[in-house]
């Protein structure tokens, strides 16, 4: 009979920081693609605006906010 125990690494404070650093980023990344996408709208002749349409709860005291756009031509 062969005992199978598994041995795992728990995520480092590191490990946590470095996931939140990349999150932080790819954030940045994202909002800087969405403001020139909400640029290139208006100068194509629309209003945009970004309204809040839920919170999003980790459960361990983080949230953030989502977003729906809400887009109007003239005319």
């Amino acid at each position: 009979m062969t005992d199978s125990a598994e041995i795992k690494a728990m995520p480092s404070a590191k490990d946590n920081a470095d996931a939140a650093d990349s999150a932080i980023r790819m954030l940045a990344n994202d909002l800087h693609r969405l403001n020139q996408s909400v640029s290139r709208a208006v100068e194509a002749g629309v209003t945009v605006e970004l309204i809040r349409s839920s919170r999003h709860h980790s459960g361990t005291g983080n949230w953030g906010d989502l977003l729906v756009p809400v887009i109007t031509k003239k005319g």
